[in-house]
């Protein structure tokens, strides 16, 4: 299927590994000129040789930094108009899910998530949409969780930033809609890759964590990066043209309130 990317400038935050770095392989695979960006230099150079391999050093551009701060998202922002002079999709694959679980918690817990997994996809939207509003054409994808959508054991500061950032892609996709530019998030579920926390965690308590998820999700598995990449990627796409302020869930059935 055709998704007419075919030489769309696509810039994807947190793209050295797992879903970031699947959705960087799933644009590039759609002949698109891809940026991607990462904090650890040596996961970024390594993913950079390979994509450069695969797919031709001409369609890949590597930015290291923390693409949650501002003078990072405006560095990114001014290589990317140097070298190709447009940007037409971005993807805020921006978040951690680590902190403190249960009640306890200090003012400094909630701070830390919502630094990490609102403030931060809300710092590089904000500055990516002047140009695209402009240009009149754009697509924003969120990468928020399902924990952000129903209770779940999450660290509860956790949870509540990305229950954030899912109404702030909802609010945000009406303002900004009359530019023709679209805003939507995809929410997934277990996902499994390496160095990932799920592959800590079943090697830590592999038997209990298998038996929570043949009984909490019907497809009784763990998704793939590449499954979420791949609704991300259609988002992003002509053949989405009338989807925004939409939340997609992509987590084998688990979630049960919506």
């Amino acid at each position: 299927m055709d998704l007419g990317l075919k030489d769309r400038v696509v810039l994807i935050a947190g793209s050295s590994r797992g879903i970031g770095k699947a959705t960087a392989r799933a644009f590039l695979a759609d002949s698109c000129r891809t940026v991607i960006t990462g904090r650890n230099a040596e996961s970024l150079l390594e993913t950079t040789h390979e994509f450069e391999g695969e797919f031709g050093a001409d369609r890949v551009m590597a930015c290291a930094g923390d693409l949650s701060q501002t003078p990072v998202i405006r560095a990114v922002l001014e290589q990317i108009r140097d070298r190709w002079g447009k940007l037409d999709c971005v993807v805020a694959n921006i978040g951690s899910g680590r902190g403190t679980t249960g009640w306890k918690l200090t003012e400094a817990d909630w701070l830390k998530a919502f630094e990490v997994n609102l403030w931060g996809s809300s710092r590089l939207v904000t500055e990516v949409l002047p140009d695209m509003a402009q240009a009149q054409h754009g697509s924003v994808v969120l990468v928020v969780s399902i924990v952000g959508l129903e209770s779940t054991p999450a660290p509860m500061p956790y949870s509540a930033a990305k229950a954030a950032l899912v109404n702030f892609g909802k609010n945000l996709a009406r303002s900004v809609g009359p530019s023709n530019v679209r805003v939507n998030c995809v929410a997934p579920g277990n996902v499994l890759f390496p160095g990932g926390s799920w592959e800590k965690h079943l090697a830590e308590r592999g038997e209990e964590v298998r038996r929570f998820i043949n009984t909490e999700v019907p497809l009784q598995r763990f998704g793939r990066p590449e499954e979420i990449a791949d609704v991300i990627v259609f988002l992003s796409s002509d053949r989405a043209s009338f989807i925004t302020g939409a939340c997609v869930v992509a987590d084998g059935g688990q979630t049960r309130s919506i």
